[in-house]
């Protein structure tokens, strides 16, 4: 008897740890194909009604105020983004980041309360790259972030560090040799969904270009050169997407032609294969770059920066925020000026202009000379109108070789004005107490020149 009773409990705890990672019914399905097709997306109602209150837009912060008067950069100093803002709109908007993105810590932050003009915190340069990146979604990307569009707390949800982010992972420790390469994989991860595929699906197809699809278009061995070893990494992959998301295959996928070409797929495929190209970019062209900006404890084990993936906006939703429009509430999110050269729009108005330069460079051109134009309208029009100019350097280099740099950048535009027509005796040159406008590596804004009228 004893040992049936054994048997009895065993048995029960085997069943229970095997229903254990089952979901408990019931299981809401959306049929989206034709039936007997398997085009059905599952949903559990308790982790759908779990995740609704995870994924609200908080209320904007009062009405857009007009633009009218004062802008931004002519009333505070060293405001490099959003400096064509009104003072109001301005305000408005750092009160809503804060919000987003620090509401425990406040404006400190990301500022040096005893000096607003200061960049010696890190923050405070990384925030600027991330509002250009936001603009960047929203006006480059609209195939994938549409009308909607996305804001600082879309990624942030009142965090100071979104809750999801990826780093490269550390080489294997292989023990001498003794236990094998298990080359990322085999051991189970929640990157994929609690599977052993590779569990660093995001490096070679979110920060590199390797091809996801591996699906040959002729039969094997012509054709397609694609080992099951990558099959896996892009397996890897679409289980991010899904858990991502809080769906299944068939939410981009048609069952019966998956790699079979766009023709019969959800319109959602597109969407996806733009969101790839999106996060691609913003990995390499506004995280990684910022890598020496961030100090050590920001970084990864292999010292790489934080990067995106799906989840960093979607956080378990198939839209992020489900489609809650936020960014129409923040129309300065919604323009952006991406120049050819890779530098920031130059600011200009008719009492301050900034400029920039390529690194090394102290050569003025392009659409950056024409950043001086409204200041020197105001010069003419003002005969005896001064201006202060000076030149600033990013950190990366030798220091007495940026400190010349900056010096040469500063008298270019001294040459630019003067060869406006502005005598030299209203230029005054004006060595800033910190040339170095970042903390580490190179960012295009720090390597400057600051015109303004005295």
């Amino acid at each position: 008897m004893l040992a049936v009773t054994r048997f009895t409990t065993l048995a029960v705890l085997a069943v229970s740890l095997l229903l254990a990672a089952c979901e408990r019914p019931p299981v809401d399905t959306v049929q989206r194909g034709y039936r007997g097709t398997g085009m059905e997306v599952g949903y559990n109602p308790r982790t759908v009604q779990a995740q609704i209150p995870l994924n609200q837009a908080p209320a904007p912060l009062g009405p857009v105020a007009s633009n009218d008067g004062p802008k931004a950069s002519q009333v505070y100093q060293n405001v490099l983004v959003l400096g064509d803002l009104s003072v109001a709109n301005f305000n408005r908007h750092m009160a809503a980041i804060t919000s987003w993105v620090s509401p425990q810590e406040g404006c400190a932050y990301c500022h040096n309360v005893q000096n607003f003009a200061d960049d010696g915190k890190y923050t405070k340069i990384v925030a600027r790259r991330m509002i250009q990146m936001t603009q960047n979604v929203n006006v480059e990307w609209t195939e994938k972030v549409g009308a909607t569009g996305v804001t600082c707390y879309t990624c942030h949800r009142g965090n100071p560090v979104p809750a999801q982010v990826w780093f490269k992972p550390e080489a294997p420790n292989q023990r001498s040799n003794f236990i094998g390469n298990l080359n990322g994989q085999n051991m189970p991860s929640r990157l994929v969904a609690g599977s052993s595929l590779p569990n660093d699906p995001f490096t070679p197809y979110l920060l590199e270009a390797k091809p996801i699809r591996v699906n040959g278009t002729t039969a094997l061995p012509t054709g397609n050169r694609a080992s099951i070893q990558q099959a896996e990494h892009t397996f890897g992959l679409m289980t991010h997407f899904s858990s991502s998301l809080g769906v299944n295959c068939t939410y981009c996928h048609n069952t019966r032609q998956i790699g079979g070409g766009w023709e019969g797929n959800p319109t959602q495929l597109t969407t996806a294969w733009y969101g790839i190209r999106m996060v691609r970019e913003l990995n390499n062209d506004f995280m990684v770059g910022l890598t020496d900006t961030f100090p050590a404890n920001r970084k990864g084990p292999t010292g790489d920066v934080a990067k995106v993936n799906c989840t960093t906006c979607h956080q378990g939703a198939y839209k992020p925020l489900y489609g809650a429009q936020m960014a129409k509430d923040y129309p300065e999110l919604l323009t952006y000026a991406k120049p050819a050269d890779g530098l920031p729009a130059p600011m200009s108005d008719a009492s301050k202009s900034v400029v920039y330069f390529n690194t090394g460079s102290f050569t003025l051109e392009g659409e950056q000379a024409k950043g001086l134009q409204q200041l020197v309208a105001t010069l003419t029009a003002q005969p005896k109108a001064e201006v202060m100019i000076s030149g600033y350097h990013s950190a990366a280099g030798d220091l007495a070789s940026n400190q010349e740099l900056a010096k040469n950048r500063a008298l270019a535009v001294r040459d630019s004005l003067t060869a406006a027509g502005i005598s030299v005796s209203r230029v005054a040159m004006d060595k800033p107490l910190q040339t170095e406008a970042n903390i580490g590596g190179e960012d295009p804004i720090a390597r400057r020149v600051e015109v303004a009228i005295r």
